[in-house]
Order: C-alpha cells, then structure tokens, then sequence
C-alpha cells in the first residue's frame, strides 16, 4: 500500500504537462546571467627611444654603447635621421599630427659578402657580426621598409678559388659555393628572428627540410606582410656569383635599389690598401664602372643593373646605422647609377627621391 501511495504521488510530477507545478522544468528554463564585458585594450604606448636605440647598439663602439645606456639614438645618426625615425615610430602607433614620412625607397635589397659575416676571420661566421646586421634590418623593417637579403659564402666556401684544385671542376665548386651560402643564410635567419623579426629563407633550388623554394610571387608576399625574405643558393646556376644573383632578385622582386654591404667605405679611385690617400668616390655611372673595371660588382651584375635602371649604393657595413642612413636617404658610401636625379645627389641630406 505504502508503494502504492508513492508512485501515485510521484507520477503525476513527471508526467505533468504543467511547467509552472515542476521545480525541475523551472529550473531548466532559468537564464544564466549575461558574461561582464571585456575591459577595454589598454592604450598605445609610444616607443621609448631607449627601445629604439637597442636597435642600432652597434658591434663594438663606446660611443654608442654609451648613447644606447641613457636612451638616445647612436650619435653616427645625424639629427635629419633620428627626427625622421622618431616621428615614423609615433606615426606607426597614432600619435602625433605628423603624418609619417616617405622614404627614399620602400623595398630594398641587401647583398651581405661571405666576407663581411666573417668578421675579424677567426671564424667563419661571427655572431656579433649576424647581430649586428639584424638590429640594422630591425631599424628599418619598423620603419615600414620591405628589405630581402642575398648572402655570399665566400667566408665558408669560394667556388671560383677552388675551381681546378683537386680535380675539382668549376661547376662542382661553385655548387659547393651555393651550399655555403645556405649556411650562412640559416645562420642569419636565426639570429634575426632570436629578436623578433619574422624572417624566410628561399633557395635557389629545393631544399626543403631547410627552407623554402624560391618562388617569386611567395617571396613579394612576404615582403608584403612585413617579414625578411633571404635569398640562397646564389642563382642556383655556376659560373654566376652572388653579386649577379642579387641584381636578379632585385630585378625580379622589383626591389628599388642594391645595398651592397662591403667591409670598405666605398668605391674608391684606387686601391685604399696601397695608396692611404684614395679618394672616396660619391657617385658613379655604370659607363665608369666597366671602363675603368671598377672591382665593384662583376659586369654581369653591373649590367643586369643597367638594363633595368637598378641603383647600386656600396657601403661599409661595420659602420652603425649606415643601412638606417642608406634608406632615408643621406650620403654614405658610394652610389652607382640609376635614374638621373639619384646620380647627382645634391649636397646635405636628401628627404624625399621619390
């Protein structure tokens, strides 16, 4: 009886069509309270120029070393430069009525020598050498600038000086020469992207458990999107060097200019080591370089150059900030060719080539 009387009291309950006499439905209907709302992105912060000199610490220098510890630009940066890199920084994070400024070139392609990796040679590659050129293509990357990097390998393997040593022929050595550019150009990768900046290296032919294959479409892509595109392997053919190969890519990623980053100031009128009072040439032709076969690029390059109305700047990449100061347009090194109006750079500081 008493079983009975229970599941006569307990079947009505469950079985009711009634949503107001069941606790249970209630309680299924009832709304959880709306989440609170996300608190509002903290505002941007403008960069102080103690980050920003961290960019341009150079190799060794106690000058700028010192400029670096109390938040200021490298002194080697002329006021025109810290100014113009000051204001594109608070342009990029909303501050301030300047609007950002244009820069001599926007994409720009920088020939890194094997030579110059190799720093003071007691070693092939020195890493603060690799340091180095990374907060160099760091300054410039944040200030909007697309740069992609040719390395040589001559600090590991040069194909045209070992061509006939062993029976090594000409093709196998400058093959060799190609895999050294590879290690270089993974070895540059990783120090760039060990201080944040996103960088990609193609090769010329396949290598893929390494990098990337060259493909000219991807490699403007990244650009585009703001990381560091190095280029490897040379042209991926013998019997052409990396200057060769860095005046196709630039022809090819319609880069503006050549950056050729050398251990010299320079083109000089003769040879700086055998007469210390060789004067620093400021412009050039392409005409001049192969009459007077001018050891500055091969003629290959020179004339790839030519065809395709690519300026040449030459400069000394031990020297802090010179890429900065290449970019925005100051006088360093010296500048081959190109249009008219860049051959004949006007005195003082250039702002606006385009």
């Amino acid at each position: 009886m008493a079983a009975t009387s229970a599941s006569s009291f307990f079947t009505p309950l469950f079985l009711s069509t009634n949503t107001h006499s069941s606790p249970l439905l209630s309680l299924s209907r009832l709304k959880a309270p709306p989440p609170p709302p996300p608190p509002p992105p903290p505002p941007l912060m403008s960069f102080h120029a103690q980050h920003i000199s961290s960019l341009f610490v150079p190799r060794c220098s106690s000058s700028s070393s010192s400029s670096s510890q109390n938040g200021s630009l490298p002194e080697s940066l002329n006021s025109r430069t810290k100014t113009m890199i000051m204001t594109s920084f608070d342009a990029i994070t909303g501050e301030g009525s300047i609007p950002k400024p244009s820069y001599r070139w926007k994409r720009v392609l920088l020939k890194v020598s094997g030579e110059a990796l190799a720093g003071d040679n007691t070693q092939n590659i020195d890493p603060k050498v690799t340091m180095s050129i990374a907060r160099e293509v760091a300054s410039v990357t944040q200030l909007g600038i697309q740069v992609a990097i040719v390395v040589g390998g001559g600090n590991i393997f040069r194909g045209a000086s070992w061509a006939g040593s062993s029976g090594l022929d000409r093709s196998s050595a400058d093959y060799i020469g190609m895999l050294a550019t590879v290690m270089n150009a993974i070895f540059l990768q990783a120090t760039m992207e060990s201080i944040g900046i996103p960088t990609r290296v193609q090769t010329a032919f396949r290598m893929s458990e390494v990098a990337e294959p060259y493909i000219r479409r991807r490699a403007v892509r990244h650009l585009e999107k703001g990381r560091v595109v190095i280029f490897a392997a040379g042209s991926g053919n013998p019997f052409f060097t990396t200057d060769t190969a860095a005046a196709l890519r630039c022809a090819e990623i319609s880069a503006e200019v050549v950056l050729k980053a050398t251990n010299v100031d320079g083109v000089y009128d003769e040879d700086p080591k055998l007469n210390p009072k060789a004067h620093l040439l400021d412009t050039l032709s392409y005409e001049d370089v192969m009459a007077k076969d001018l050891s500055v690029m091969d003629m290959t390059a020179i004339t790839l150059c030519q065809e395709n109305n690519i300026p040449v700047v030459v400069f000394n990449l031990n020297k802090p900030g010179n890429i900065a100061k290449a970019i925005v347009g100051e006088r360093v090194g010296t500048l081959i060719g190109g249009p008219r109006s860049q051959l004949h750079r006007p005195e003082g500081n250039i702002t606006d080539m385009n």
